[in-house]
């Protein structure tokens, strides 16, 4: 699904529409999965729909580690360039995953878990 010379946005909305389960399938096939969907689209309670239902992944995994694992860890995955006090800072793959795996351990420490929901509510900072 990635843009390339041949890409069309008309075509590709057509193919969303013409077979959604295929076109999701597909798309989703770029993400790493920890387990895969047994079904993309369950409709058995319409018009309350689950997307790959059955799967699971890892959404810090495939944003952060999946990168430093490809060997683009120093590649900038963060550029933070503030208008308001001029500060620029830019943060490698490796860097960033490194502060969440910090701050995840924060959480973990105070109890936070699997499942549990979590806000952070914060200025525009690149903490």
């Amino acid at each position: 699904m990635s843009a390339s010379p041949s890409y069309s946005y008309s075509k590709t909305f057509a193919a969303s529409l013409q077979d959604a389960e295929q076109f999701w399938a597909e798309a989703a096939a770029d993400i790493h999965w920890t387990r895969t969907w047994d079904r993309v689209l369950d409709d058995s309670d319409a018009p309350y729909y689950r997307w790959f239902s059955g799967g699971e992944l890892n959404t810090c995994y495939n944003t952060l580690d999946l990168h430093v694992d490809e060997g683009n860890g120093g590649r900038t995955a963060l550029i933070y360039d503030s208008a308001v006090t001029q500060a620029r800072q830019t943060f490698s793959f490796s860097e960033l995953r490194d502060a969440v795996a910090t701050f995840a351990g924060v959480l973990a420490a105070r109890g936070v878990g699997k499942g549990d929901r979590v806000i952070v509510y914060m200025p525009m900072v690149p903490e």
